[in-house]
């Protein structure tokens, strides 16, 4: 070190390097943040949660738009980086797990009716778990705008007889409308990942797409003959049988396979199985 020079210590800006393990790609392409930012048209008076705002990519165009944003971040760097970017008093950046968190708490004081709106650039490795946790509390939000990998993407609005139609989008299209927007490719990130991404918006619905007479037989009726794929009907829903304690009827389609029956036959069998197992 030259005389009179002083060691250079590391300001809270100063960027922040990804961590493998939390699944970390930071948005860096500027024109990609505002043009996911016009795909959720924020309004001023707006309630929006950010998931995982990593160094704000997204963040510092929200901040001052709405009235109130509030940001989820698991990492405790970037939460300390995201209050030294952002100082606005309608922003609260809060430290924990976005799949811990319950969203009802978050509506504040909007009053019972208030829904949520949802953003966020979220980690590959838990898109599905996040989607299921926003589906489960979809009676708190009102839309979601979502950055996935691409093959996920693509399963979410995947029609009845494709390859990727299976138990996301079945859960997906039941409960809301899902649209696939963009794609974003690699260059958009830092570190670059290894796949395509796609910017998805789902708005949730109001009441089941089909009416169902019981949602939780339904979600593991989905998830089991959905685990058996390549089986038809008749066979995926002996392992379903046994675990509900019943003995499968004798229903029609059962030659079929799962990913060959649409949103409302599926809806219909699990009704007719529902009504079966409660005699």
């Amino acid at each position: 070190m030259k005389p009179g020079a002083t060691r250079r210590t590391r300001r809270p800006l100063d960027p922040l390097r990804p961590r493998k393990s939390l699944g970390q790609h930071f948005l860096k392409d500027e024109n990609i943040a505002r043009k996911i930012i016009r795909a959720l048209a924020p309004d001023a008076g707006d309630t929006i949660v950010e998931i995982g705002p990593g160094v704000g990519a997204l963040t510092k165009y929200l901040a001052g738009s709405v009235r109130r944003l509030i940001a989820v971040e698991f990492d405790a760097r970037a939460v300390i980086f995201l209050r030294h970017l952002v100082q606005d008093s309608a922003v609260e950046i809060v430290q924990g797990d976005f799949l811990q968190t319950d969203l009802g708490t978050l509506t504040g004081q909007e009053g019972q009716g208030a829904r949520l709106r949802v953003i966020g650039n979220i980690p590959y490795n838990i898109t599905t778990p996040i989607i299921f946790h926003l589906l489960d509390q979809r009676s708190f939000v009102r839309d979601a705008i979502l950055m996935m990998q691409r093959e996920v993407a693509r399963r979410l609005v995947a029609p009845p007889g494709n390859k990727e139609y299976g138990i996301l989008s079945v859960q997906c299209q039941i409960f809301a409308d899902a649209q696939l927007l963009f794609d974003v490719a690699p260059t958009a990130f830092t570190p670059r990942p290894n796949v395509m991404s796609s910017v998805v918006k789902l708005a949730m619905l109001p009441v089941p797409r089909f009416p169902l007479q019981d949602e939780a037989f339904f979600r593991a009726m989905v998830r089991s003959v959905f685990g058996k794929r390549r089986k038809t009907l008749r066979k995926s829903l002996q392992y379903f049988g046994k675990e509900q304690g019943m003995v499968i009827p004798d229903l029609p389609d059962l030659h079929r396979r799962p990913e060959e029956l649409s949103l409302e036959e599926l809806v219909h069998l699990s009704d007719a199985l529902r009504l079966h197992a409660g005699r």
